[in-house]
């Protein structure tokens, strides 16, 4: 299957205005903006979200996730998860990216119904994060996804990168029938990216920075974006 440039939307993982000011100036389809992303991605500062989601021609979407570690919330934490969907919305956010599992790592159908349905009284696209990728039972999740009413799933096919998982995502991408936008991430890069989008994808999740040398008192390493990645993977889905 043949797609092109304009038929596949590619989003940036981000955690800075910098690299979320280089996918706008490249014309990408929109961001996921996050913060500590060396722990796989938490919910970003509010001025953070604001200062980018009045980038031109870009969607600004938000990670929702209060902390670090499983995908299993109390009460507290889904309360402060719909804070902070509230937030984002306020802050001019088009999308909001979450996703909670209960104990048997399956789907908490209550709990994403709860925050799908606040995100949608503001408007907001929902999309269900990498959680699916620890799920039990794939193809069952992805129809209780689609039943929920979620927008688009970010997946790597349930393998730890999406080149790994392509069987997987292509079988996804053939039940979900369009109900649901699959978008494949992790490792995703110019090698890989053409060969991705032929198993059906119309959707690539790739993040944009490079890590510099850590300096100073060692609180973290300092990233910069990658604009060398970025062209490189729109130039082979042309």
């Amino acid at each position: 299957m043949n797609q092109t440039e304009n038929m596949v939307e590619l989003e940036a993982c981000v955690e800075s205005y910098s690299e979320a000011e280089v996918a706008s100036q490249h014309q990408l389809k929109r961001i996921e903006l996050c913060s500590g992303l060396d722990v796989g991605g938490l919910t970003p500062s509010a001025g953070l979200i604001e200062k980018c989601a009045v980038l031109p021609g870009i969607e600004t979407h938000v990670l929702i996730r209060p902390r670090p570690g499983d995908f299993q919330y109390n009460a507290e934490e889904l309360t402060i998860m719909k804070r902070d969907i509230e937030l984002a919305a306020k802050c001019g956010a088009q999308g909001v990216v979450f996703g909670i599992l209960d104990g048997k790592v399956s789907l908490n159908k209550d709990a994403n119904k709860e925050l799908l349905q606040f995100s949608k009284s503001f408007g907001l696209e929902v999309i269900f994060h990498r959680a699916f990728d620890v799920c039990k039972e794939a193809q069952k999740v992805l129809d209780q996804l689609i039943e929920l009413g979620f927008d688009r799933l970010l997946t790597s096919g349930q393998a730890k990168t999406a080149i790994e998982g392509i069987e997987v995502i292509q079988n996804l991408v053939s039940q979900a029938k369009g109900k649901i936008q699959v978008m494949a991430g992790s490792g995703v890069n110019s090698k890989n990216a053409k060969e991705l989008v032929e198993v059906g994808l119309d959707s690539l999740h790739f993040s944009i920075r490079k890590s510099l040398k850590q300096e100073g008192l060692g609180m973290g390493n300092s990233y910069r974006p990658d604009v060398e990645k970025l062209i490189n993977i729109k130039s082979v889905i042309k």
